[in-house]
């Protein structure tokens, strides 16, 4: 008989439930829930559709897992981050939809704290900015907006602890710090909720959950929850932050970027919380059970395969996505051309709303071979404006980027990315590092892998690419000082965010 750990990824659009073993294949079921959008820049989820979806496909893995005479050793979750949810401790029913990270609504409250002069706070004690894109406003809105009473039965939490809640039958309402740290709530020196910040957002601090480590015994199943009763739950974290620890990225100077949509950038920085830097996140990336904790810092692109989507369905350049590796081979570089993605602005470490989709160097002789290859080199600079940021705020170098996420695929990309940032590119054979990450914590605390050494043998290369160095070095540099001349172009083109100036 072989022991497993279930991870739980519950994730914008939909829930995976994954069995990981050491020794054998993993087992998986997957289900999609709906999206609400009641008016524009509002985003919500039924908190039961994602609680019944996680219920199921769950049920469904312990069922196939049990049937190959193997057992479960633990679970554990990992999210959506910054999706709110309130509900009541007596009966389990939310109170409302939960509002998703997506969600605007809270922009001019935001807006309203910075012109009062409360953007310094936020940054030294959360390591966050004032935006709606956090929790602690959204929960502010659900309380004054709904009418939730704010007494004794109110519990409030993101999608990990609303999970816990339910796979517990209500017996723990908890969180881990990296969770916590995403709310604009916590004090992520102190490791606690922050009276303070729960007082300038009017967020009762009493209806949060406990935090707790990320790796340790939250509670067991329930047999009130519809799944087999006993099964402990014993790793929660952030879905980035899981991939960061999926990917097997415990020293110091060690980075992930997951290549999605839009791409997240996580650097871990040790042990000691960093002062706040402008253009980057600070956050927490986990706790161990002896305490242990890492922190990351955090940079946020908004457009990567996003860029090649335009390509296909704008532009009609390419007739699927996988295309354009081989289209971009066809050319040695992008004879000069260089495109700034900034289609929803630009995120880190720029941070400017007023950015708009750029291409600079077009001549007679630019063919779809020559965008192709720009739109590709585009995703390693914008990781570049990330990791110089990164490193520059820290002052810990990087010493190598693990990497994940759709485009990663493409050895062209990973090339470029290595020569871009000087530092060896590694890519996983398990490209679903969110998934190992939550396992991997909750395996941590069961004794299913007894260290933290042990998961890093459980991480396994596919390939790796080198810096060329040389020539080539210099001329990498070359292009990106290219580069950062188009960003400039690409900057504050509207004069408001969303604006469509003629």
């Amino acid at each position: 008989m072989s022991s497993c750990v279930i991870a739980i990824d519950a994730g914008t659009t939909g829930v995976r439930s994954r069995a990981v073993f050491d020794d054998a294949p993993s087992i998986s079921a997957y289900r999609e829930f709906t999206q609400h959008y009641p008016t524009p820049g509002w985003v919500e989820h039924d908190a039961e559709e994602i609680w019944a979806v996680v219920r199921d496909t769950l049920l469904e893995v312990v069922e196939r897992v049990r049937a190959g005479g193997d057992d479960v050793a633990a679970i554990g979750i990992t999210n959506q981050r910054e999706t709110v949810v309130a509900w009541s401790r007596t009966t389990g029913r939310p109170h409302g939809r939960a509002i998703v990270w997506q969600d605007r609504r809270t922009a001019a409250r935001c807006d309203q704290l910075a012109a009062d002069g409360a953007l310094p706070l936020v940054r030294a004690t959360t390591g966050l900015v004032l935006d709606p894109y956090f929790s602690g406003t959204k929960f502010a809105w659900m309380l004054a907006e709904r009418g939730i009473a704010a007494d004794a039965d109110l519990a409030l939490g993101t999608i990990d602890s609303w999970i816990l809640w339910n796979l517990t039958g209500g017996e723990v309402h908890a969180t881990d710090p990296s969770n916590a740290s995403r709310t604009m709530l916590f004090d992520i020196r102190t490791l606690a909720w922050s009276p303070e910040m729960c007082d300038l957002l009017h967020v009762p601090i009493e209806a949060l959950p406990t935090v707790r480590p990320s790796s340790g015994r939250f509670g067991v199943t329930s047999e009130r929850c519809g799944v087999p009763a006993g099964i402990p739950v014993s790793g929660i974290a952030g879905d980035q932050q899981a991939a960061l620890f999926g990917q097997a990225s415990f020293a110091p100077g060690t980075a992930k970027n997951t290549y999605g949509t839009g791409s997240f950038v996580l650097m871990n920085v040790g042990d000691r919380c960093p002062a706040p830097t402008e253009g980057m996140l600070t956050t927490v990336a986990w706790t161990l059970a002896d305490g242990t904790t890492a922190y990351a810092l955090e940079g946020s692109i908004f457009v990567t395969g996003a860029a090649i989507q335009w390509l296909r369905d704008g532009l009609s350049i390419i007739d699927s996505a996988p295309e354009i590796g081989p289209l971009a081979e066809r050319v040695p570089d992008t004879g000069g051309v260089y495109l700034v993605p900034a289609f929803a602005g630009l995120g880190s470490p720029f941070w400017d709303p007023y950015a708009r989709g750029t291409i600079v160097g077009i001549t007679r002789g630019t063919t779809r071979a020559h965008l192709a290859r720009a739109t590709i080199e585009a995703m390693a600079f914008r990781t570049r404006d990330v990791v110089d940021a990164m490193v520059q705020a820290s002052g810990t170098p990087l010493t190598e980027l693990r990497v994940d996420g759709g485009a990663s695929v493409m050895d062209l990309l990973m090339q470029v990315q290595a020569d871009q940032l000087g530092v060896t590119v590694r890519r996983p054979r398990d490209q679903e590092t969110t998934a190992l990450g939550a396992a991997f914590l909750a395996g941590l605390a069961e004794g299913v892998w007894p260290s933290l050494a042990s998961v890093t043998d459980r991480w396994e290369l596919d390939a790796e690419f080198v810096p060329t160095g040389g020539d080539l070095a210099v001329f990498a540099d070359l292009q990106y000082d290219q580069w950062r001349r188009a960003v400039e172009r690409a900057r504050g083109w509207v004069t408001s965010p969303g604006g469509d100036d003629r």
